[in-house]
């Protein structure tokens, strides 16, 4: 059986949850529900309590609510619902994430979901999804569908973009569900390009898939280049043809396509393969 986790603040949003919830069940989907409220009483059973969420933080929830802090308070239960769904992915017991909410909530959501392997569904409905996405994205690959409306009550709106939105992440979790990876020993280089350098990498790319290799390319757009970099930490890309370094150039003159951080410490051209060496 197919299984999508919902995660979301159930005091504040839980008429919502509980129609996606029942939209997903309604197409034959299994459904989790994780409560990461942490203020008023839920509006509907939770399958995963906030209690359990605070707990799995090492913390206990009497503690979150007593700090009267909104910024610690998202980043205890941040914790403890990436540790919960990290296990959960893992034991192959949810086979998608979805979220919504608003810019608190989708700071807390897209935290688990950019944990999550690249692959694995993640959808976030989010009232900033028409904006600057980058720091909920990252480099990871959540899908961000803007909410229109507020994610406030279900109305002649709402009920349209959350009805789609739960077609989609079941869809993407059935997808995932049956997804078998095509098995490949390929050691994997890692390549930039923009539209000027397509021929040089081009040319590259299909001498080295004649030698062997499997060419995975980034578009330097900023994120994309921070991408390859988290790839390489992780140990999955083994060489680099960097042949498209103007994120780097933005970051100097404060361009619009400019690198990040892809961790708190690693910058473009500063990432190393991992002392155990690449892995597929």
């Amino acid at each position: 059986m197919t299984t999508v986790l919902l995660i979301g603040t159930l005091d504040t949003k839980g008429l919502e949850y509980a129609f996606v919830r029942d939209r997903l069940q309604g197409q034959g989907f299994e459904t989790l529900v994780m409560d990461v409220g942490v203020l008023g009483s839920p509006l509907i059973p939770a399958d995963i309590s906030r209690e359990q969420v605070a707990r799995a933080a090492g913390s206990s929830l009497e503690a979150v609510i007593a700090g009267n802090d909104r910024g610690s308070a998202i980043d205890t239960m941040l914790a403890g619902a990436l540790s919960l769904t990290t296990a959960l992915v893992k034991e192959r017991r949810a086979q998608g994430v979805f979220g919504m909410g608003g810019s608190g909530g989708s700071t807390l959501i897209s935290g688990v979901m950019r944990a999550l392997p690249i692959g694995f569904p993640k959808l976030l409905v989010s009232t900033v999804a028409s904006g600057d996405t980058r720091a909920y994205v990252g480099s990871a690959d959540i899908a961000m569908l803007s909410s229109i409306v507020d994610v406030s009550g279900i109305n002649q709106l709402s009920e349209k973009i959350l009805t789609t939105a739960a077609g989609a992440i079941g869809g993407m979790a059935a997808a995932w569900a049956g997804f078998e990876p095509s098995p490949t020993s390929k050691p994997v280089i890692g390549a930039t390009m923009f539209g000027v350098t397509t021929p040089c990498v081009t040319v590259a790319r299909e001498r080295l898939e004649a030698l062997g290799y499997e060419v995975m390319v980034f578009h330097a757009t900023g994120v994309g280049g921070d991408t390859m970099e988290t790839l390489i930490q992780q140990g999955i890309i083994t060489g680099v043809l960097d042949s498209t370094t103007t994120e780097l150039a933005d970051l100097v003159v404060g361009g619009t396509l400019a690198a990040g951080p892809s961790s708190p410490t690693t910058w473009r051209l500063t990432a190393e393969i991992p002392p155990e060496g690449p892995h597929a």
